[in-house]
């Protein structure tokens, strides 16, 4: 199967598994976004990059398994989510407790799966600026996803919204 026969029934997959995985890939076709597959570090399951593209990592996946696998379809929903969000927050733990918890509340919808106690407790806390809820979410990721997922090199805030609280120790709420 060559790359955009792949891309037009993954889309198709993504799309029919719910009304966000069809929210996602309307994004991304309105935003023209290229999506593929690259090899990446193990911790990884899928990414985006600067200039918007999204990948899978092709450790984890094929072609063909991307077509059968919910959690192909959540990750692709999850990095969306991302882009949507913008670099400043995407990079932040404030953005990723919500990139998690949009991705695996779909996730336990779509398979009818119990999580992992990390990820059900992610699902439990409150999305909000609460420092302390942050860095237990922090705490969470790095331990369902291992140091090098990285999450404990991210500010709690985006940056512009962490660096005002570094200087004014006010949180947001």
């Amino acid at each position: 199967m060559n790359k955009a026969e792949w891309l037009e029934q993954y889309f198709e997959k993504v799309a029919a598994s719910s009304e966000e995985g069809a929210a996602a890939v309307r994004f991304v076709r309105a935003n023209n976004i290229r999506v593929g597959m690259r090899r990446a570090r193990k911790s990884v399951g899928a990414f985006w990059k600067l200039n918007r593209n999204f990948y899978l990592n092709s450790r984890h996946y094929t072609m063909e398994s991307a077509l059968e696998n919910p959690r192909a379809w959540t990750m692709f929903v999850h990095e969306v989510r991302h882009i949507e969000q913008g670099m400043l927050t995407a990079m932040s733990i404030y953005g990723e407790l919500d990139a998690w918890q949009y991705e695996f509340r779909l996730f336990k919808r779509l398979t009818g799966k119990t999580l992992k106690p990390e990820l059900e407790e992610i699902l439990s806390l409150p999305l909000n600026f609460d420092r302390t809820n942050l860095r237990r979410a922090q705490q969470l990721m790095t331990k369902f996803a291992g140091f090098w997922y990285g999450a404990w090199s991210l500010p709690l805030y985006p940056i512009h919204k962490e660096m005002l609280y570094w200087v004014t120790r006010k949180q947001y709420d």
